[in-house]
């Protein structure tokens, strides 16, 4: 057999062949008013985002018991302090959080002071409001930049969940040579909104659940077999419909078939895989 030009096979914990971290992006309205303020006059569109809170979180947290499963919740400052119910009910159930900037806006590469103060508003709104300190950042809809990377180094992040680069962790280089945060890769094909969140601004067709289930079980069936980093990346307002909580049930379920699966927290892999790399730590 010819030798592969890159091992993908990660020494996961127990000898698990597979990691897989189920993560939800708690956007709530920040969602529709990170891209548009005048949003804030729109309270139709707004309520999407208010269901991911009112109705998507709670269902979510209810499967995720269900399951014995711990997830990963990337939640914005100004989600945590209008909806701090809801992120104190994930911490309770031992979930992580993680940050997700303070308003869901883009990372404009041109403008550090506004990276600077996203990141910093959204630090001082989790800490105060559910008294986190996130260790995972992912910026929203995957926008980031190489000044972001080296603030969430030199305030002491553990990692990164931006980028589709590569369907294992990995550790950033900085510009300086230092060592960077680790990066917990994803992608679109396994993030929920591109096959069902729809809007009269910006509409677009919306799948079956049957056909969604078919791509997650597509794609994980060959990230088991590569032995990597499954990221599925959802959305309470999205997956947290009636129909899509019993998808992602049936998902997991699915994947509960396969031997060695390891479901897991962004910093429980983070951890497990740095612990695995030379002077890595």
């Amino acid at each position: 057999m010819t030798k592969p030009l890159i091992d993908t096979k990660v020494a996961w914990p127990g000898g698990a062949q597979c990691a897989v971290m189920l993560s939800f992006d708690f956007d709530a309205e920040t969602l529709w008013i990170g891209r548009d303020p005048a949003n804030w006059k729109r309270p139709g569109t707004l309520s999407q985002g208010t269901y991911g809170a009112k109705i998507g979180v709670p269902k979510i947290l209810e499967l995720l018991a269900d399951e014995e499963i711990k997830a990963t919740f990337f939640v914005p400052g100004w989600t945590a302090e209008n909806h701090t119910s809801r992120a104190e009910a994930i911490v309770a159930d031992g979930h992580e959080i993680g940050h997700h900037s303070y308003l869901h806006q883009w990372i404009d590469p041109d403008q550090p002071d506004k990276e600077v103060e996203e990141l910093e508003k959204g630090l001082l709104a989790l800490k105060r409001t559910v008294g986190v300190v996130p260790r995972g950042y992912r910026s929203p809809a995957g926008e980031t930049s190489h000044f972001m990377v080296k603030l969430l180094t030199d305030r002491g992040f553990l990692y990164d969940s931006s980028m589709m680069d590569d369907i294992n962790p990995y550790r950033h280089k900085l510009p300086d040579g230092r060592p960077g945060i680790i990066e917990l890769p994803w992608h679109w094909s396994l993030d929920d909104a591109i096959y069902f969140l729809f809007s009269i601004r910006n509409p677009r067709p919306i799948f079956t659940n049957d056909h969604v289930l078919s791509i997650w079980q597509e794609e994980f069936r060959e990230i088991y077999r590569w032995g990597g980093l499954f990221d599925l990346v959802m959305h309470p307002q999205v997956i947290g419909r009636p129909s899509r909580v019993a998808l992602l049930r049936t998902f997991i379920a699915w994947v509960k078939t396969f031997p060695g699966v390891w479901f897991a927290t962004g910093t429980q892999i983070a951890e497990a895989w740095a612990a695995t790399q030379p002077g890595a730590r």
